[in-house]
């Protein structure tokens, strides 16, 4: 930021805000405007553009508490009135020679006034949001952004959670008086899959087996995410719920693989035919007598 901006602007009029604007009803405001005003919102607006850039600059003084009595104290010196930067001598003196009286002929305090200009300032931060596919957030993908009129590719590594955050060092706004550019923030959205679910590194299927599969155990195919189906033995005697896992298939990091972890779903069927029935009952005389729910209330503390 130029020197003579802190006489020439009112950033809490840029800012809708009064002098004695808390911290919070300051970031609210700022918020508010900047989404309003943001240049991905109005493509080729320049006027939109350089209101974005006042509001950044005007929040990132005013938010930071030296910089803000700085300012503060250089408008009420200045009283709104234009300097010419550098000049000397002549009845109103120069912009430096506020300086001077206001702290002493030391310029900024800590404020490191060189050459004319402030030290520079770090570009405001920008942040947005982006969707990707489940399998892509397991194997890891590459999306394209635009940023500010300008194509941006962002690597999304394997095994990322939905809402987590990536940041893309320097690709935020630029900075106002040459310092380094902000940086860019994305809001990773994660799409659900219709049967996949993630537990950790590891990815979770259920997989839908008949009675009899249960009962006397089968070889069933299971889904892979991203790949061919595999094989699985379901024992007999397989109780429903039973977990079944899969090495290899989950989260694929670099260092270390995920698993695939496919719970048993047995099924019972809605109808049965005549001699359905009447085999299933002879199997139900077959096998040993037990009551599967004589332990149930004692151990609900019922009785």
């Amino acid at each position: 930021m130029a020197s003579q901006d802190w006489i020439e602007k009112d950033f809490y009029k840029i800012l809708g805000v009064t002098k004695g604007v808390s911290d919070a009803d300051l970031k609210k405001a700022y918020r508010k405007l900047a989404k309003n005003n943001h240049p991905d919102l109005h493509p080729g607006d320049q006027a939109a553009e350089s209101r974005f850039k006042d509001i950044s600059e005007a929040y990132d003084v005013l938010s930071d508490v030296t910089e803000r009595k700085e300012y503060d104290a250089v408008r009420a010196m200045g009283g709104g009135a234009r300097f010419q930067a550098g000049a000397r001598g002549g009845q109103g003196g120069g912009f430096e020679d506020v300086f001077s009286n206001l702290f002493g002929g030391g310029g900024f305090p800590g404020g490191g006034f060189g050459g004319g200009g402030f030290a520079p300032q770090r570009g405001p931060d920008l942040t947005t949001s982006s969707s990707v596919d489940f399998i892509d957030s397991i194997h890891g993908t590459n999306i394209k952004l635009t940023v500010s009129g300008k194509p941006v590719t962002l690597k999304v590594p394997a095994g990322i959670q939905d809402g987590q955050k990536l940041k893309l060092k320097g690709k935020g706004q630029p900075s106002p008086n040459g310092g380094q550019a902000g940086d860019l923030v994305v809001s990773i959205k994660v799409r659900p899959h219709p049967v996949f679910t993630r537990d950790g590194d590891n990815v979770r299927v259920v997989v839908p087996v008949t009675f009899s599969e249960a009962v006397l155990g089968a070889v069933i195919s299971v889904p892979v995410l991203g790949g061919e189906p595999v094989k699985l033995k379901v024992a007999p005697g397989t109780p429903n719920g039973r977990t079944l896992r899969v090495k290899g298939k989950g989260v694929q990091h670099e260092s270390h693989q995920g698993d695939l972890l496919a719970s048993v779903d047995i099924l019972v069927p809605n109808r049965i035919s005549k001699k359905a029935e009447e085999a299933l009952r002879a199997f139900d005389k077959e096998i040993p007598v037990e009551d599967p729910r004589a332990t149930l209330i004692s151990r609900a503390g019922l009785l």
